[in-house]
């Protein structure tokens, strides 16, 4: 009885095995993989030839001295040698020799060289009377190293004439030290280019990542719960506050213009604006002589801080003004580094961008707080009757929203003009939802919105990742056209994705104990985070960031080959043009960089980690 488990392992091992064979053998087949065609001589020829090509990388040239030696030849038919002289060479420096001197048309000769520089070579070439520039190559010649050769060669089929023509030899000769070749320099400015395009893409990807790992971390957002009261108003919330954070910048834009068309205002405004702001900041905090309970102070606090922030955003939009004018005007005036007056101009100008956007963000973010705090009061303070009733209608409102937001977003991208189907038939069903989970739900009870955080942005990150970059850079070179920026932005995005995961991995790898003595004290989430979490996660943060701009060095050479900047666009150029010497070059500086890149990232990690 012992015998039979045996004998099933062994069974069940054959049958591993087995399947195994199949497996791979189906592999073979899907794969094609087949050594018949490497047997091919043309292949091997081909194959042999190009590795020759990439051996000789094409990085130095030098200044070449360029000999032609030429004999004369008499071609006649029929060529009587009777009667003719055959004139004397000159040997006082390289010299040819052609036999016989006279020949027919269509006919061999033999064309000897002396004099010449040891193992040179190069064309031989016929030379017809009265056409200089035209040139018939006949062959090539290669010297030995006393500097003669002996080569036979065919003349051509012309049409006889009684004048001497020539054969023509040309030799070039190095002169000289060594150069750079145009190849070389055009490598070294591409490999560059490509270091800096990862370095901003890695530094524009780090930004974005930091952030979001937090919400991706489930051990961080698993704990974050709110009441159904206060995730229904948080949801109304946003949009009107995006809304009005929009309108108050384009707002503030309007103003800033009208400031920066007069140079008395724009100077009186760069002057006065950030004393209002100061002085509104002074008066918005609660001062030691005035109690923070006052009345006044409640009702006049608000109108001073909505005061100062459009202030406030009025002065980003004339500090974003005064870059771009700047740079630009003192860009031609620094020479060699009018990169920097273009990099003030650029960051103005990327400033004048994200103000809006960031300000509705900003304004949202703070709407939506002061609605959730408001839920939570209303939860903690309202009968459960009276909340139940109050869900109801928020919910209903918030799920008639949020399905409002996703029918808009279907309706600008399929071209849907029918806000019956993208407004209000999805807006019931959400309205549906929402009632329903009002309906379900306890009053008081708190839901796991953390963990819904958590899921969507995990979905979007491994929906980013799944994307390669070389298709992201291919969808950024038609916004932003051919060029190393699209590349950056590629690069940027991809590289939030993979760094958001790996952060957020650490994050939810932390040790416990910190988080728990923290909390033990009464810190809020906030304080948590900047006390227990973040010393915990500062050194592989900085490992991974190191990590993925050796990376991004790599990737970038291959979103070249689509337009997007950096030396893999020169490289798929060359290999189109089965240049492989210049293509070896490329491919020489891209192991060079990637090979510095690992060693530099490895010290610094080391040093910093």
């Amino acid at each position: 009885m012992k015998k039979y488990p045996r004998l099933c392992r062994s069974i069940i091992l054959a049958l591993a095995i087995f399947a195994g064979l199949i497996v791979y053998a189906y592999g073979f087949e899907v794969t094609q993989v087949s050594l018949e065609r490497p047997r091919e001589p043309r292949r091997q020829e081909q194959f042999v030839r190009i590795l020759r090509a990439l051996a000789r990388p094409d990085i130095f040239e030098y200044e070449q001295e360029i000999v032609q030696v030429e004999a004369p030849v008499l071609v006649h038919d029929p060529c009587l040698l009777d009667n003719i002289d055959i004139p004397e060479p000159d040997t006082s420096g390289p010299y040819m020799l052609v036999t016989p001197y006279c020949a027919n048309p269509n006919t061999e000769i033999q064309v000897e060289g002396f004099g010449f520089s040891p193992n040179s070579q190069g064309p031989i070439n016929f030379i017809p009377k009265g056409d200089l520039d035209i040139s018939i190559q006949l062959g090539n010649f290669q010297s030995d190293s006393t500097g003669y050769f002996s080569e036979i060669v065919k003349l051509p089929r012309r049409q006889p004439v009684q004048e001497e023509q020539s054969i023509r030899s040309i030799t070039r000769t190095n002169v000289g030290l060594p150069k750079l070749t145009r190849t070389a320099h055009e490598t070294w400015a591409k490999i560059v280019e490509t270091v800096f395009l990862a370095l901003l893409a890695t530094t524009l990807g780090t930004i974005l990542a930091v952030p979001i790992s937090f919400l991706a971390a489930k051990n961080i957002m698993k704990e974050v719960k709110s009441p159904v009261t206060s995730v229904s108003l948080t949801i109304i919330a946003w949009p009107i506050g995006i809304w009005l954070g929009m309108s108050a910048g384009r707002w503030a834009s309007e103003i800033s213009q009208l400031i920066t068309n007069d140079t008395a205002l724009n100077v009186t405004g760069l002057i006065f604006s950030p004393i209002l702001l100061w002085g509104s900041v002074r008066l918005a905090l609660p001062q030691l002589d005035t109690p923070a309970s006052s009345n006044f102070m409640r009702l006049v606090r608000p109108i001073i801080i909505l005061f100062g922030a459009m202030v406030g955003i009025i002065v980003l939009f004339l500090l974003a003004h005064l870059a771009i004018q700047g740079g630009n005007r003192i860009a031609p005036s620094l020479g060699n580094f009018g990169f920097l007056g273009t990099f003030v101009s650029n960051l103005g100008d990327i400033l004048n961008a994200l103000i809006i956007g960031v300000v509705a963000l900003l304004v949202g973010g703070a709407l939506s707080s002061i609605a959730s705090g408001f839920g939570q009061t209303i939860t903690e303070r309202l009968p459960t009757t009276l909340l139940k009733g109050i869900n109801l209608v928020v919910t209903s409102v918030a799920g008639f929203t949020l399905a409002a937001l996703l029918g808009g977003l279907v309706q600008w991208l399929y071209l849907i003009n029918n806000p019956i189907q993208t407004l209000w038939i999805p807006g019931g069903v959400g309205a549906l939802i929402g009632l329903s989970i009002a309906t379900l739900a306890k009053s008081k009870d708190s839901i796991p919105i953390g963990l819904w955080i958590y899921y969507i942005f995990r979905t979007i990150l491994n929906t980013l990742r799944s994307i390669e970059a070389f298709i992201l850079a291919i969808i950024f070179v038609v916004l932003l056209s051919i060029g190393p920026f699209a590349g950056v932005m590629a690069l940027a995005l991809h590289t939030v994705a993979a760094l958001a995961k790996l952060y957020s991995e650490q994050v939810e790898s932390i040790l416990p104990g910190p988080l728990e003595a923290i909390r033990a004290t009464g810190a809020t989430r906030l304080q948590t985070i900047v006390y227990a979490v973040i010393p915990q996660i500062i050194p592989p943060y900085i490992s991974f960031t190191m990590y993925r701009w050796d990376i991004n060095v790599r990737m970038s050479t291959i979103i070249g080959f689509v337009g997007g900047g950096g030396i893999g666009f020169l490289l798929q150029q060359n290999i189109n043009l089965l240049n492989y010497r210049a293509a070896s070059v490329q491919m020489l500086a891209i192991t060079i960089v990637v090979a510095l890149m690992d060693y530099i990232s490895s010290t610094l990690r080391e040093k910093a980690v």
